[in-house]
C-alpha cells in the first residue's frame, strides 16, 4: 500500500455510471479509475497539524499547486473558478449534527474532473453524510455533474431548515415586542440579527458560485444538472432575500423595544413629576406648621390639628383634580 497520510481520507468511492457505487481504499486510488467505472470521489479531512496539507494532495494528485492552496485555504467564501482540465468549487453548508449551532456554515472544496472528484473539509457536514448514506443504499450520481447537483440541493435543503425557522423566531418577537419583558427580549432579538448577518455573509455568494459553475463546458455536466444547479443558485437567492428580511425585522423590533423603554420612562417621570406638584405644598404647610416657635396659629386650640391635616388634605385633593383636568393623570 503506498506510504500516504491515511488520517487525512474521510471516504473514497467509485462509481460504475449506472447508478452503482462502492467504497475504495488508498490502493484502488493509486492505481486510478479502473476498467469499467465512469469517476472517483475522494473525500479528505484538513488536518490541521500538518497545516492542512495532506501527503496525497501534494505529492500524488497531479492537481495543479494554484488549485491545492484554494483546496487547503485556511478561510474562504464559496466561489467558483473554471480550468480547462477541470473545475474548483468552493461551498458551504448549514450543519444539522447535534450540539451544532444554527450559524456555523463549514466549507467544503471540490476540484472536479471527467473522472475524479477530490473534496477537503475541515468539519463533518451533515448533508455530506446523508448524501453517502443514499449512496450507500444504491442512489449513487452517474456523472461528476449529477454529484455536485445532487450534493448541492442536499446543502440548500439544510439551509432551508434553519432559515425557516430564523424567520418564524423573528414572527415570534413580532409578537412579543408589545408585552414580553424587555430584559428578556432583548437578547433574542440580538440573537436573531447575529445570526441572520452571519448567514447572509455566507450565503449570498454561494449563489455567485453554483451559476458560474453551471456555466462550465463539459460533456459531464448534462441540461438536466445545469438546471438543477440553477434552481439551488434561485434558492440560495430567495435564502438570501429572507435573511435580509429578518435582518431588517430584527432591526425594527429593536426600534420599537426602543420606542418602549422611552414610553415606559416618559410615563415614569410623569408620575414623579405629579407626585412633586402633590407633596411639594403640602411638605410647605407641615414645615410651617411644625416649627416649635412662638405664635403658630392655631398652636394653642385643640382642634387645630385636624384643622391643619383636614386643610392639607383638601389642598392634596385639589391638586389630584387639577392634575386630571390638565391630562397629567
Amino acid at each position: 500500500m503506498p506510504d500516504y497520510d491515511k488520517e487525512g481520507l474521510v471516504s473514497a468511492w467509485t462509481f460504475d455510471g449506472n447508478g452503482g457505487a462502492r467504497r475504495i481504499g488508498w490502493q484502488e486510488i493509486g492505481q486510478g479509475v479502473p476498467s469499467g467505472e465512469r469517476f472517483q470521489w475522494i473525500n479528505l479531512q484538513q488536518m490541521e497539524h500538518r497545516h492542512g496539507r495532506n501527503t496525497w494532495l501534494d505529492n500524488h494528485s497531479g492537481i495543479d499547486p494554484s488549485i491545492l492552496e484554494s483546496l487547503v485555504a485556511a478561510e474562504t467564501r464559496p466561489r467558483c473558478a473554471l480550468f480547462d482540465n477541470g473545475a474548483f468549487l468552493n461551498l458551504r453548508g448549514i450543519n444539522l449534527m447535534p450540539y451544532s449551532l444554527p450559524d456555523e456554515m463549514h466549507s467544503i472544496r471540490f476540484w472536479v474532473e471527467p473522472h475524479r472528484i477530490v473534496s477537503v473539509r475541515r468539519k463533518a457536514l451533515s448533508a455530506v453524510g446523508d448524501f453517502e448514506d443514499a449512496i450507500q443504499r444504491g442512489r449513487a450520481p452517474r456523472t461528476p455533474g449529477e454529484f455536485v447537483a445532487d450534493l448541492s440541493m442536499r446543502l440548500v435543503d439544510r439551509m432551508d431548515t434553519v432559515i425557516t425557522a430564523l424567520a418564524e423566531q423573528a414572527d415570534e418577537l413580532e409578537e412579543q415586542v408589545l408585552s414580553a419583558t424587555l430584559s428578556n427580549l432583548s437578547p433574542k432579538v440580538s440573537e436573531v440579527r447575529r445570526v441572520a448577518i452571519i448567514l447572509r455573509r455566507y450565503i449570498a455568494p454561494q449563489r455567485e458560485a453554483l451559476n458560474h459553475f453551471s456555466l462550465e463546458d463539459a460533456e459531464w455536466l448534462s441540461p438536466r444538472d445545469r438546471n438543477r444547479l440553477r434552481e439551488a443558485a434561485d434558492r440560495v437567492t430567495r435564502f438570501a432575500e429572507e435573511l435580509d428580511s429578518v435582518r431588517d425585522r430584527a432591526a425594527v423590533i429593536y426600534d420599537q423595544m426602543v420606542e418602549r423603554r422611552a414610553e415606559q420612562m416618559n410615563r415614569s417621570m410623569l408620575v414623579l413629576a405629579a407626585v412633586t406638584v402633590i407633596f411639594a405644598p403640602l411638605t410647605l404647610i407641615t414645615g410651617l406648621m411644625g416649627m416649635n416657635v412662638e405664635g403658630i396659629p392655631g398652636s394653642q386650640d385643640p382642634n387645630g390639628f385636624w384643622a391643619v391635616t383636614i386643610l392639607a388634605a383638601g389642598l392634596g385633593v385639589g391638586l389630584v383634580a387639577w392634575l386630571r383636568m390638565i391630562r397629567w393623570l
